[in-house]
């Protein structure tokens, strides 16, 4: 595959802006978070941030091959609004949990997240394996978050 830098750099940047967006809405929400009662394998509010950047970056990197794979429009297209469907199912959730503090509702959305993620990895990998197996780690990291949002929904 020949890369399109411009492609590839929009690519990456769209998902680093939804997520910096959100988190400057949110006020990063870190403060907040260590300040709460957590359940067990609550990791230090350090590697929210880490982490969230490269799953940003792997999303940025499935999509840009996805839309450059030369599948049918129409396939891309599907894999498009199941993939802006999620990130902004992705934005909000920090400004509901944070900003709001529904927690409860916070993990409601975060299931919707994760319905809407499962759907995007199925769509990018049956027009690009790699780009499906891209987002693996996300829809992991975010099962992980519902964890961490349950808890804290029933501990505060």
């Amino acid at each position: 595959m020949k890369i399109n830098l411009k492609k590839l750099l929009v690519s990456l940047a769209v998902p680093l802006a939804v997520g910096g967006l959100s988190a400057l809405i949110s006020g990063g929400g870190m403060d907040a978070f260590e300040s709460m009662k957590q359940p067990p394998l609550s990791p230090p509010g350090w590697l929210f941030p880490v982490v969230w950047t490269g799953l940003y970056l792997l999303m940025g990197y499935a999509w840009y091959r996805v839309s450059e794979s030369g599948a049918p429009t129409w396939e891309i297209s599907r894999a498009r609004s199941a993939y802006t469907i999620q990130l902004v199912l992705n934005f909000f959730w920090s400004i509901w949990f944070f900003n709001f503090r529904l927690y409860l509702f916070s993990f409601v959305w975060l299931v919707a997240l994760w319905v809407a993620i499962l759907i995007t990895l199925i769509r990018f990998w049956r027009i690009d394996k790699v780009a499906g197996i891209l987002l693996i780690p996300y829809l992991a990291w975010v099962s992980f978050a519902g964890y961490l949002n349950l808890g804290i929904a029933i501990l505060n």
